[in-house]
């Protein structure tokens, strides 16, 4: 007879372990019930691109790529991009419960409330359940499977909120700039406090700054593509962005070859994920982080992003002393360079109060922060109230903890606890990967499957695992270590290794020839979740995984060989100001040649329809973002030949479309500088033929000396213009650039340097 198993939550964990327990084991051998409070599926990740209500933005893109976001027996389609939006993630998951998960008893707004051990004599459970229009109702099951997310309450105070003068938001809630001041219309500037500094704090500041970029430089009061206007006075408003520690911020798209002035860009966990880089078997790298670890994983980092970061701002610079203590990571594309342009200042403190307009701080520098618009608290979740529902002698015996990083204490990477042999968790730890969700709840079902965690019938492998486990020791002990990593849970490849161990489970390799990389000089081994399919995959589920690994194994080598990627690389890292330089030599004495000394401006915002009106619309009806450009305005000198010297300024718009990889340069309209007018050319990279990268040798398509180079050619009416371009890379960063201008005509014949410099 089938055992009954409650899940509740039905987002990414709860989905696969129902997936799990309905698939891994003999047809029959479970009977799943799933539970949620929501209408939907999906948890934190919204089904629609209009679904806001959420704690993530539907646009917002993951910080991982889709080739660890995923499960390994349910392939992305492949027009999806290679960082999904959050709604797309929902919709992945809408198919994965299609394909895999119908055979459940799914419960959408049921809110779990309650849980008692039953009295019968047996060890099941009894699960309290309100429904949206009050109902309670008393449900038994054999076993109850915890997968409501560890983030799904906002750590912020609503007293603190309540008090607030100005608007007071976790950052789960930011979406955007007139939503953000609707209580308070009469805004007209200052500065809008994040607090917190680590992965969300860093994200919302970015995002937060790109609308800001976006509302200055914005064509007129038309609303963005999403629908909202601008706000009014938004020169007026900064980012100020209060930290306790700066951590490393990695786009992204980072470099396997940081040390080539025109190096290969892969999705930043391609790298990160590189199995060939680590010495076998896996040790894991987090946890307690020695002096010695410390410095290391911050000269890795380092050697990514090609500095401590001091070419940004002090405050964000990793000092020597620094790297003694264990890294900080973060993900935004945008981040630093709006710290070096100005918009997003940041300060070392801790936040207190706030009084007025006033924030309180302690710091060394300053007692308070002044002129605050707004505050976004990106002080993380209170994981326990997600749990709150669960009888006190578990809660004690799982030892559960208001510690941000390890709320709970339990067996073999966070699965169970040896008390209550059967509850399990999947997913219920900090920044929880998809590939060890899904192993979580493979073992929790082989674990039950087999009659518990002292049962006889375990497999010898399980069995030693068990044995040899000390994660609940290992849990308490981190709560109180100053040196504890930012993810104390163990690190991906290693966690995933661990648990292949103890289910018996071998990682497939790839499907073909992976190209070389260094610092080992050895073919990429990317660690992705379809590396690990289940024993029992189906025929099916089998097509799924070959065609993931197609798609990871695609992806690499048209980074790699072919420069895939080049162009964002370089539309993300033109952001800000440059110092240019220009020389003009004429062959025409109507002409004078002269030079031009001044700035160069890459003013960030999303991409405006005007010019590309038919790509616009169709992403619109899609859904999709329409991604972003730059407005482009040069200042400066000119002093011609003859002596005499006058102002100049020049406007673009620079675009890059992502669907394409390719990056265009337009006119603007003479009447409304800030509206594309027409086309000026499209930019087209050279991918250099001198290596063997096509080969799987040690070479790469592209990596010359003088920069990443490109061409483009423009005929304006009886003037042909010739212009090429030279990308000069350190890591993932334009460390200078320049551009020449051959243009011939009827009436020119001229030629145009252009050097910048930041």
């Amino acid at each position: 007879m089938a055992k009954t198993v409650c899940v509740v939550g039905a987002g990414p964990s709860g989905l696969v372990a129902a997936k799990s327990l309905l698939h891994d084991v003999p047809e029959g051998t479970f009977h799943v019930t799933i539970f949620d409070s929501k209408t939907r599926i999906g948890g934190l990740w919204p089904f629609e691109n209009s679904d806001d209500k959420g704690y993530l933005h539907p646009q917002m893109v993951t910080n991982q790529s889709k080739h660890t976001v995923q499960f390994s027996d349910l392939a992305w389609e492949d027009a999806d991009p290679e960082f999904p939006s959050a709604w797309q993630v929902g919709r992945y998951l809408n198919r994965y419960y299609d394909r895999y998960c119908k055979a459940a008893s799914l419960q959408l707004g049921k809110l779990v409330v309650g849980v008692e051990q039953s009295q019968d004599g047996t060890s099941g459970w009894i699960v309290q359940v309100v429904s949206q229009d009050g109902e309670k109702t008393d449900h038994k099951f054999d076993y109850l499977l915890v997968a409501s997310g560890y983030f799904g309450n906002p750590g912020i105070s609503t007293e603190a909120v309540e008090k607030a003068e100005v608007p007071m938001i976790h950052s789960s809630q930011y979406r955007d700039l007139p939503t953000l001041f609707s209580k308070n219309p009469g805004a007209k500037g200052g500065k809008i406090l994040v607090v917190g500094g680590q992965m969300s704090g860093v994200e919302v500041a970015g995002t937060i700054a790109t609308h800001l970029s976006t509302a200055v430089n914005w064509p007129g009061r038309t609303p963005h593509s999403t629908g909202i206007p601008p706000i009014e006075d938004a020169d007026k408003y900064s980012v100020h962005h209060l930290i306790q520690k700066p951590a490393w911020v990695f786009p992204l798209y980072t470099s396997p070859k940081p040390a080539l002035t025109a190096p290969p860009f892969v999705p930043l966990d391609l790298s990160s994920y590189n199995l060939a880089n680590r010495p076998q078997p896996l040790v894991n790298s987090q946890g307690h982080i020695s002096t010695g670890t410390a410095r290391t994983l911050h000269g890795v980092f380092q050697n990514i992003l090609g500095t401590d970061q001091s070419i940004f701002s002090p405050e964000v610079t990793i000092s020597d002393t620094e790297k003694n203590d264990p890294p900080y990571i973060a993900v935004s594309d945008h981040y630093l360079e709006f710290v070096r342009s100005g918009l997003i200042t940041v300060s070392r403190g801790r936040f207190e109060y706030l009084k007025g307009r006033d924030a309180r701080i302690s710091s060394s520098e300053a007692d308070r922060i002044t002129d605050v618009a707004a505050v976004i608290l990106a002080t993380g979740f209170q994981a326990l109230l997600s749990i709150a529902w669960m009888p006190p002698a578990v809660l004690k015996a799982i030892s559960a903890s208001d510690n941000p990083s390890n709320a709970v204490a339990l067996a073999f990477h966070g699965t169970h606890h040896p008390e209550f042999p059967t509850l399990g968790f999947v997913g219920f730890y900090r920044s929880p990967y998809w590939g060890v969700m899904e192993m979580q709840a493979r073992f929790i079902t082989a674990l039950w499957a087999a009659g518990g965690p002292s049962s006889p019938n375990l497999s010898p492998a399980m069995a030693a695992a068990l044995k040899e486990d000390t994660s609940i020791e290992r849990t308490t002990s981190l709560r109180t270590d100053p040196r504890a990593s930012q993810f104390p849970m163990g690190d991906y490849p290693w966690l995933m290794q661990d648990f292949a161990s103890a289910l018996e489970l071998t990682r497939i390799p790839h499907l073909g020839k992976m190209p070389a990389l260094p610092p080992a000089d050895k073919p990429m081994d990317i660690l992705t979740p379809a590396r690990y399919p289940s024993k029992n995959v189906t025929t099916q589920g089998r097509e799924e995984v070959i065609k993931s690994l197609q798609q990871t194994e695609a992806t690499a080598w048209a980074a790699i060989a072919n420069g895939r990627f080049m162009a964002r690389a370089v539309f993300r890292s033109l952001a800000g100001r440059w110092r240019l330089e220009r020389d003009l030599i004429s062959k025409l004495p109507s002409h004078p040649s002269g030079h031009f000394s001044g700035t160069a401006d890459f003013l960030l915002r999303e991409a405006t329809r005007d010019g590309r009106e038919a790509e616009y619309d169709s992403r619109q009806r899609a859904g999709q973002h329409q991604g972003y450009e730059y407005l482009y305005i040069e200042d400066g000198e000119f002093r011609a030949s003859n002596g005499f010297s006058f102002q100049a300024s020049r406007r673009y718009i620079w675009r890059y479309d992502d669907r394409n990889e390719k990056l265009s340069v337009w006119f603007v309209k003479v009447d409304k500088p800030k509206v594309a007018d027409y086309l000026f050319h499209k930019v087209q990279f050279e991918v250099s033929q001198d290596s063997d990268a096509a080969s799987g040798g040690k070479g790469s398509g592209i990596g010359r000396e003088r920069g990443l180079c490109a061409r483009a050619d423009h005929l304006c009416e009886q003037d042909f213009y010739d212009v090429t371009y030279a990308f000069n890379f350190e890591a993932v960063n334009i460390k200078e650039w320049t551009s020449a201008y051959q243009v011939k005509g009827p009436k020119k014949d001229y030629s145009i340097s252009n050097v910048f410099k930041r």
